[in-house]
């Protein structure tokens, strides 16, 4: 299989994207107070959540330019 690391990126953008809705799930469950936890793992769990965001958002955005980010910088 020869798939295209432009395409890689777009999966990889993708699941990074999907983690992020699953840790802004579960900030929203903890801080509600359905799920155990306190200040610091919302604090972590939001800090996390940002970095996610901001890799699925450059990974989306180099994969739709058709730049390779992931063997050039890896």
């Amino acid at each position: 299989m020869n798939i295209p690391v432009v395409n890689l990126q777009a999966l990889l953008s993708l699941a990074f994207f999907v983690a992020a809705l699953f840790i802004a799930r579960a900030v929203a469950n903890i801080y509600r107070g359905t799920w155990p936890g306190g200040q610091w793992i919302v604090f972590y769990l939001r800090t996390l959540l940002g970095f996610l965001l901001a890799g699925a958002a450059i990974l989306a955005y180099c994969s739709f330019a058709g730049v390779d980010v992931i063997s050039r910088y890896l």
